[in-house]
């Protein structure tokens, strides 16, 4: 894998994710989701690969818990280990601001991310009836947790 490079996110950066975002879910996060995100202070980085951005992560952090809020790679970087380390830069950025735990929701659907988790030390804790919505109506999530 080529050299990765992390960045805090910036207000410009918000079209290239929304073009990842878009790309990947069904039901995107919108440009205000994501610029309330950074006004209100929560860590939101872009992963950056030739000075292109290809992934990003959004975590929030409060009382001793942390929680990713969004994790996502560009569909042609996908498989190469890339959101492994932006797992990980969040995991680290928790601990860095003293989070005990961290928590976060993924689609059952969503294999890949599951093994991924799993193999970072997550445990699966439960569910959250109809938190994502889908052509059909609404989707449980599987809520993971990891202690830190």
């Amino acid at each position: 894998m080529q050299q990765i490079d992390f960045r805090l996110m910036q207000t410009e950066d918000i079209p290239r994710v929304m073009a990842i975002e878009e790309q990947l879910y069904p039901f995107p996060w919108t440009k205000g989701i994501f610029a309330d995100c950074i006004r209100v202070g929560y860590d939101c980085w872009v992963v950056m690969l030739s000075d292109i951005i290809i992934g990003y992560g959004v975590l929030s952090v409060a009382a001793g818990e942390s929680h990713i809020l969004n994790l996502a790679v560009d569909k042609t970087s996908q498989g190469q280990g890339i959101g492994k380390h932006i797992l990980h830069h969040l995991m680290d950025r928790a601990r860095l601001q003293s989070a005990e735990m961290i928590l976060l929701e993924v689609r059952p659907s969503n294999e890949p991310a599951i093994h991924l988790y799993l193999a970072s030390g997550f445990n699966e804790i439960g569910s959250r009836k109809n938190y994502y919505p889908t052509e059909n109506g609404k989707e449980d999530a599987l809520l993971f947790a990891c202690q830190l």
